[in-house]
């Protein structure tokens, strides 16, 4: 059966918005975001490592994300691992504001904070990453596979200005 032009036309569009939201922004979950935010994250492993095991022994760090007189936190703000180890990072935001947890390196870090202060709404879906409204708590597993000094940061527009940022050192 033959369709007039115009109605090939719009199923030709729509097939390609159908299938541009269905592989969209796999790092984001957020509606609008028709790029990649994921930084290559998922199973691949990063320069700062690569998605934990949930079903595999892994050390408990607790991290609490807050506001004080002089800006805002993590507590603890710089944690040591080992080379190798992997961590489940238990997460409480015992703010009056949202706030998120990020790891990985200082430069990505910096670049999906310029993305953000356009969208500082944007939703995660990252296995290094977790953002929280108030009174929640979270968590999630990764496995630090490379040595070095890496970026913790609440990347909502102005949080790590205000002090929210610290390090993860794997040794």
């Amino acid at each position: 059966m033959k369709h007039h032009p115009l109605i090939s036309a719009f199923f030709a569009i729509a097939t390609v918005a159908v299938f541009q939201t269905a592989v969209a922004a796999p790092g984001h979950n957020g509606a609008g975001h028709h790029h990649d935010h994921s930084h290559g994250h998922g199973a691949a492993e990063t320069a700062y490592g690569k998605p934990g095991d949930p079903a595999m022994p892994a050390r408990e760090i607790e991290i609490k994300m807050v506001e004080t007189d002089e800006g805002m936190a993590f507590i603890p703000s710089n944690i040591t691992v080992a080379e190798g180890e992997q961590i489940r990072f238990s997460v409480a935001n015992a703010g009056e504001l949202d706030h998120e947890i990020v790891i990985a390196t200082e430069e990505e870090n910096n670049r999906h904070a310029e993305m953000m202060k356009n969208d500082p709404h944007m939703a995660h879906d990252e296995p290094n990453a977790l953002r929280l409204s108030p009174g929640n708590n979270g968590s999630f597993v990764w496995q630090f596979t490379k040595a070095g000094i890496f970026d913790m940061s609440c990347l909502i527009p102005g949080h790590k200005e205000a002090g929210m940022t610290g390090s993860v050192s794997v040794k």
